[in-house]
């Protein structure tokens, strides 16, 4: 049985947010799917509410709320650096600084990994994090699939 949230979360966002933006199923029949690809019904349950937060959460921000300097720099609390290490978190950096995302997405992007039970979040993961915010922040357009190709560049097509 597979028991880690962030593999239902990119089980879900292969198949639905990015294959096909229209199609919306319903809980049931995602948690039925779910359960026949081998995920655990805690995991789902806590994969969905994990997107209703980020959810909640883009709906309170402006459309366009980047806010903060390209000048400005983050602290990072002790345990986001145990589940951030260097190389993710420069990878935050780099991509603020080149204004692939703004101040409110690198907060979003902190928040939705502090939010998983994993203890570290690799690189790898950290970008599809990085593009599900994205995605769900939609206004982000052509930056959406520069994400998508940073993502899937040397990562394997299907993590579950």
């Amino acid at each position: 049985m597979k028991e880690n949230v962030l593999e239902v979360l990119l089980y879900l966002f292969e198949n639905y947010m990015i294959e096909d933006a229209e199609f919306q199923p319903n809980i049931d029949s995602l948690t039925d799917e779910l359960s026949r690809a081998g995920f655990g019904n805690g995991e789902i349950d806590k994969a969905f509410s994990w997107l209703e937060d980020l959810s909640l959460m883009c709906e309170e921000l402006s459309p366009d709320a980047h806010g903060g300097s390209h000048k400005s720099l983050r602290h990072y609390l002790a345990e986001e650096q145990v589940k951030l290490d260097r190389e993710a978190r420069a990878l935050l950096l780099s991509l603020e600084q080149t204004g692939v995302i703004g101040s409110a997405d690198r907060e979003l992007v902190i928040d939705r990994v502090m939010a998983l039970d994993a203890d570290h979040v690799d690189v790898d993961q950290l970008k599809w994090i990085i593009m599900m915010v994205l995605c769900s922040r939609s206004q982000q357009g052509s930056i959406q699939s520069w994400v998508e190709d940073l993502v899937r560049d040397g990562v394997p097509a299907h993590l579950h």
